[in-house]
Order: structure tokens, then C-alpha cells, then sequence
């Protein structure tokens, strides 16, 4: 008996497209227009390569989320991945700060845009469908030299 699998289409769709302008706006703005995303979230002066590698990956997962548009549950891992860096930067970085009283200001709008992708993609990972067993999946693998 096969388990349904609950896929929220919609907010998954919702959740390709504000990555596509989310992170991939960002990130093109960063590439593009550095001076004006560092001036508008009163970011301090960065290191011009760092700052290119975080706008090419955020270009990287807008492109990626376009192609989420076509095939919603082949992309979802680029929604997982999304999900456990925002994560992962608001444990690992932000909470920190927070408890050693030393958050920076500017970071405040990172933090609640981040959060916004958190929740969203939280709703639209089918989590029962990537954690499904899949068929054949313990069969036990040939190695290619026998």
C-alpha cells in the first residue's frame, strides 16, 4: 500500500518565485549594484570577492528556483538547502551575537527576511515525500568492477 504523499503546490510554486525574486534580485544587486545594496541595508564596506561569491550564489538559487517552476519536486532540495543555511546562519551567527550583546543593527533586516524564507520553505517541503523510502532503495549495489 503506497503512503499519500502531501505536496502543497501551491506554496511550493510560492516559494520558487520568491526565491527567483528574492535571492536572485539580491543577489544580481549585489553583482550589479553593490554600492547601492551595501548603502540601502547599511552594510559596512565589505571585501569585493566575498560579497561576489554570497551574490552569485543567490543569482545560482533564483536560476535554480526557475527551473523549480517547471519541476516542483525534482528542485525541492534547492528549498532544503535554503532552508538549512538561513538556518543554520541564524543558530550559528545571529543567536550569538544576540547573547553576547553585540548584534549589529544592520543585520535586523537580514534577520526577518530570513526568517520569512524559514517559515515558507518550513510549509512548502513536502518533508513526507523527500523522507519516503524510495522503492528499491535497500536493494544492495553492485559494485562496477564485478
Amino acid at each position: 500500500m503506497a503512503k499519500e504523499i502531501n505536496v502543497r503546490w501551491g506554496w511550493l510554486r510560492f516559494m520558487y518565485i520568491y526565491t527567483i525574486v528574492g535571492a536572485g534580485g539580491f543577489g544580481l544587486g549585489i553583482i550589479v549594484v553593490p554600492e547601492v545594496i551595501k548603502a540601502a541595508f547599511g552594510w559596512p564596506v565589505e571585501e569585493p570577492v566575498v560579497l561576489g561569491i554570497v551574490g552569485s550564489v543567490y543569482v545560482a538559487f533564483g536560476i535554480l528556483s526557475i527551473l523549480g517552476l517547471r519541476s516542483p519536486l525534482r528542485f525541492v532540495p534547492v528549498l532544503l538547502l535554503q532552508l538549512c543555511y538561513k538556518s543554520i546562519w541564524l543558530i550559528g551567527v545571529i543567536l550569538p551575537m544576540l547573547i553576547a550583546g553585540r548584534f549589529p543593527r544592520y543585520a535586523l533586516s537580514m534577520v526577518i527576511i530570513f526568517a520569512t524564507y524559514i517559515i515558507g520553505d518550513l510549509v512548502a517541503i513536502p518533508f513526507s515525500y523527500i523522507l519516503a523510502r524510495q522503492p528499491g532503495a535497500s536493494a544492495r549495489r553492485q559494485p562496477l568492477d564485478e
